[in-house]
């Protein structure tokens, strides 16, 4: 479709125009996709109630995270390698979502480095935070997001080890690659001739920006896969967040949050947000979607910690429907991925203004003028 009306769209067309290597890596999710699945149909099992005769002639989107003034209540939430979808992706979308009123979020696995896209924006965008095992890289790579003015560190808990990904391991992607499926990566790369001269040769450095310098020999799907699986931090535990806060002066919010007693937990160490997350289903298959653990979660953290949700959001109907729920904004995830690789920062603008469109109507159409008035009472019950 030459013409995206929704973001539903933008997957045909990053799907044409990406390598199939990249295009699953976006796409995909983990084990049968069964979370992947229910993310978006959980979502869209919610029914909005409908409201008539009230004036919602004007309608406030504006909104209010951490100190900062959101033009809606959405951000692009961290999504890795995305500066392989579109020549220095991170820096686009950055780019487009400070023009859209709002911020992103950048993945410790970005291409772009923190200072990269930092220095191409005005508003400095949100860092995303794994925790490796070398806590000296660990402290260097905090001291950089500070220095470079990151104002929110987003610590993600989900991904103490890599999700069984079956079509990234089909696709070559992760896992031990043979001659042939490096050949076929190789065909299938070069064939996507849009993609090789934007991205490929007009792109470059193609480094992991955040980890390049630590770890040189993580370059390429092999050496990506490799670091992370021997970095990644398993011995992780709540206690560590008292580490990560000596080295973070900002707001801490923890990504990846999905059951109750976690949620009371992150709660209890003090962390300022929560991210309702099962990892966009790339992670533990079969668990519950996003939004179906939300109102437990935000009812277990009340007024004392801010709960954002992603998972499954691909309309600004999906976004009021978890504001109605308890969230006070949602991060996007293939929602931007889509129209980044399909067109690039222009794609990314596009689909914010596409959500904004939808979130204003699907506020005026349940009476509802002002998204912090957003509660249970906008959805219809049996």
């Amino acid at each position: 479709m030459s013409n995206p009306v929704c973001i539903a769209d933008y997957r045909g067309l990053a799907r044409r125009r990406l390598p199939r290597m990249l295009f699953d890596y976006i796409d995909g999710g983990s084990g049968d996709e069964l979370t992947l699945r229910r993310n978006g149909e959980a979502l869209q099992a919610i029914r909005l109630r409908q409201r008539v005769m009230r004036d919602v002639s004007s309608v406030s989107l504006s909104t209010e995270l951490f100190g900062e003034r959101f033009s809606m209540p959405l951000l692009l939430g961290p999504v890795g390698l995305s500066g392989l979808y579109a020549r220095r992706g991170e820096v686009q979308a950055a780019r487009a979502a400070e023009a859209a009123g709002v911020t992103s979020c950048l993945s410790t696995l970005s291409v772009c480095s923190i200072e990269e896209v930092a220095g191409a924006v005005t508003r400095k965008p949100w860092f995303q935070l794994y925790m490796f095992k070398d806590r000296g890289y660990m402290r260097e790579l905090l001291a950089r997001v500070g220095q470079a003015g990151s104002p929110v560190l987003v610590f993600t808990v989900d991904l103490v080890v890599p999700g069984t990904r079956y079509r990234e391991l089909r696709s070559g992607m992760s896992g031990p690659l043979a001659a042939w499926p490096q050949v076929r990566r190789a065909v299938d790369g070069a064939i996507h001739t849009d993609w090789l001269i934007d991205v490929m040769l007009k792109g470059r450095p193609h480094t992991l920006g955040n980890i390049a310098a630590a770890v040189p020999e993580a370059r390429g799907a092999d050496g990506f896969w490799t670091w992370v699986r021997q970095n990644l931090d398993a011995s992780v535990t709540w206690d560590d967040l008292e580490w990560v806060r000596q080295h973070w002066k900002g707001p801490i919010v923890v990504k990846g949050v999905l059951d109750v007693e976690d949620a009371r937990a992150s709660v209890g160490v003090g962390v300022e947000g929560i991210v309702v997350s099962n990892h966009g289903g790339r992670q533990l298959d079969g668990t519950s979607a996003s939004i179906e653990a939300l109102p437990a979660i935000a009812a277990a953290a009340g007024d004392r910690t801010t709960v954002l949700m992603d998972g499954g959001v691909r309309s600004g109907q999906d976004v009021v429907k978890a504001l109605a729920l308890g969230a006070r904004g949602c991060m996007l995830g293939r929602a931007w991925a889509y129209p980044l690789a399909a067109r690039g920062g222009a794609g990314v603008a596009h689909a914010l203004e596409l959500l904004r469109g939808e979130i204003a109507t699907a506020l005026a159409l349940t009476g509802c003028t002002d998204v912090k008035a957003a509660g249970h009472h906008m959805l219809a019950v049996d």
